[in-house]
């Protein structure tokens, strides 16, 4: 029994997706923290709002860590799941401290904008190697993404 994976991807071309792929994997759990995060200590006037807003938010994105991690492992290779992965890979930052719930919204609409914009960068490695696969994952994510930052701007909306 062979262990060598033969789907129509050249092994170069699945460690360029994979790894486009990791990176997007370490945005979203550091999305998914952040927005935990903020699930818990949201204060003020809009506490019942965004408490409930962040929890759909963090479980969705609880969801898509497996998703992705999922096709990475698909592609052949290890899906990173450390701390230290995940803070090396990822574009978006902590927060330290407890922001007021405006700027937790802001801090949001842009880890959202953040992880589309990894999802988009992903495109041409699969794409070159006619991954529908991936390219169906990235669709999804990136419509989805795009969707919560305008619905969490809309919160900005004076």
């Amino acid at each position: 029994m062979s262990t060598t994976i033969d789907i129509g991807i050249s092994k170069k071309d699945r460690a360029a997706i994979a790894d486009g792929l990791s990176k997007l994997l370490a945005d979203t759990y550091t999305l998914y923290l952040k927005t935990h995060n903020f699930h818990w200590n949201v204060t003020g006037p809009m506490f019942q709002t965004l408490h409930l807003m962040f929890e759909t938010q963090y479980t969705e994105l609880a969801l898509a860590v497996d998703l992705i991690a999922e096709r990475i492992r698909a592609l052949g290779f290890p899906a990173p799941g450390t701390y230290g992965e995940y803070a090396r890979l990822s574009s978006i930052k902590e927060t330290s401290g407890v922001p007021k719930a405006e700027a937790m919204i802001r801090m949001l609409v842009e880890g959202q904008e953040a992880v589309v914009r990894t999802a988009r960068s992903i495109f041409p490695a699969a794409e070159r190697a006619t991954d529908e696969a991936t390219a169906d994952l990235l669709t999804q994510r990136i419509q989805l993404h795009e969707k919560t930052a305008w619905m969490l701007r809309s919160l900005l909306d004076k």
